[in-house]
């Protein structure tokens, strides 16, 4: 779906925008005035929120569905950076996790994930920021985890891909903000959006004081990016919880870890 366009109006372009924290981006930049390029894959679902962001706060909210942990679905949103209309804010929050062990995961799964969580970051955040440092301005917000910082989930490659999208989203961004523009990675902790549930993740062990809400992070993100931060870890106790993770003995760390989705079970397989 698309409305009028207001060339006078900032776009941002948000990937896995019709769940969880890019819901929560796309619903926050709309009310803020921003147009919208919405992409996930679920046509119907992006359909129905810009139907109504547009409703509620006017201005521009295109769809595209595809999927990018696919070839022809990275390409499509890789054009649309290039070639359409200016994108001056990119949230790269596409991702997946497994809730299978490495070693019982098929490669298939695990080659998928790696696509989605790196690949389609790298590729969307390299057609972005052409134009972007042509123009001497935008930014790109690939959301990340706490989970990168550590090894908080034995087993699973999921950490490993956000601790790759914190590393390439710091250093892409010194790299750039002498140029106007600005790449940041938000590293939120464990956060209600539906994904654990959507994969089967059992998260019961988790206390409920530990989990943020989607409407916070993308609050303190937005923040920290004006304040021209590269890594921005949202809520003061997953502050904590990075300083734990990168100093703490990794001896006293393995008794606190409560997500075992790497975990290998050897009467299975």
């Amino acid at each position: 779906m698309t409305g009028d366009t207001h060339p006078s109006r900032r776009r941002a372009l948000v990937t896995g925008a019709s769940l969880g924290i890019g819901e929560a981006f796309a619903r926050r930049l709309a009310a803020d005035g921003w147009d919208l390029v919405l992409v996930a894959r679920d046509a119907t679902r992006l359909d129905a929120l810009a139907t109504e962001l547009t409703g509620r706060h006017g201005g521009d909210a295109e769809t595209i569905a595809a999927d990018l942990s696919t070839e022809d679905g990275c390409a499509t949103v890789e054009r649309r950076l290039a070639d359409g209309p200016p994108v001056d804010l990119l949230v790269n929050n596409a991702g997946i996790s497994l809730n299978t062990s490495f070693v019982r995961s098929p490669v298939a799964d695990e080659a998928r994930l790696v696509r989605l969580n790196v690949l389609a970051v790298l590729r969307l955040t390299h057609a972005a920021l052409g134009p972007m440092i042509e123009r001497g301005q935008g930014a790109v917000i690939n959301v990340s985890s706490v989970a990168g910082f550590g090894v908080p989930m034995p087993g699973s490659t999921y950490s490993a891909s956000k601790a790759w999208v914190t590393n390439f989203s710091e250093s892409i961004g010194q790299s750039v903000a002498p140029l106007g523009v600005r790449v940041m990675a938000l590293c939120p902790g464990y956060t209600r959006t539906g994904i654990h549930e959507r994969v089967g993740i059992d998260m019961s062990r988790l206390p409920a004081w530990a989990w943020l809400r989607a409407d916070d992070v993308v609050a303190e993100g937005l923040r920290d990016l004006h304040k021209g931060k590269f890594v921005s870890v949202p809520d003061w106790k997953y502050k904590v919880a990075v300083a734990g993770l990168r100093y703490a003995p990794k001896r006293l760390l393995r008794g606190f870890r409560r997500d075992t989705r790497g975990a290998v079970d050897r009467r299975r397989g």
